[in-house]
């Protein structure tokens, strides 16, 4: 289930990312792990998060995603190992909520691309996944929410 999306206005904000381009299927083999680098890293800085953690995907493709596993921060970064400073742009974009399992993110896409195009606005290549509640925080998937970011062109 999506929440009525809405066209919004985001501010840059610091983030630390580590950049991974793997086959699709190593998705989750690959997912904790370097979630839990970023945030050893960032803690080694003295830095904490200043929201939830993201994916950002530049590219994705039938076998292969590029993307950045990433954290927002109260203060830029310093590389260290994998982890590297970056930012989430200001940028014009398309937002919802997705309720549901992660394996329902496919089809929640399809739906949100649906409806950025019915109204109107031409989508960027990119794409922002913000994970809000998840399975860390109870075993009822109805509980878990998904923010859904697509840049808009237009």
């Amino acid at each position: 289930m999506l929440d009525t999306p809405q066209i919004i206005q985001i501010t840059a904000q610091p983030t630390a990312i580590i950049r991974l381009t793997i086959p699709k299927d190593e998705i989750q083999a690959v997912m904790e792990p370097g979630l839990s680098e970023l945030m050893a890293a960032i803690g080694a800085q003295g830095i904490a998060p200043a929201a939830p953690w993201f994916t950002h995907h530049l590219r994705i493709e039938p076998d292969i995603w590029d993307f950045e596993i990433s954290v927002p921060v109260t203060k830029p970064v310093d590389a260290a190992g994998r982890v590297t400073p970056s930012h989430w742009p200001a940028m014009r974009a398309a937002r919802t909520i997705y309720h549901g399992t992660y394996e329902g993110l496919g089809n929640a896409w399809r739906e949100f691309m649906d409806w950025i195009a019915l109204n109107g606005h031409t989508p960027a290549e990119d794409l922002w996944e913000r994970y809000l509640v998840g399975p860390e925080s109870g075993s009822n998937p109805a509980t878990w929410r998904t923010e859904l970011t697509k840049p808009l062109k237009n």
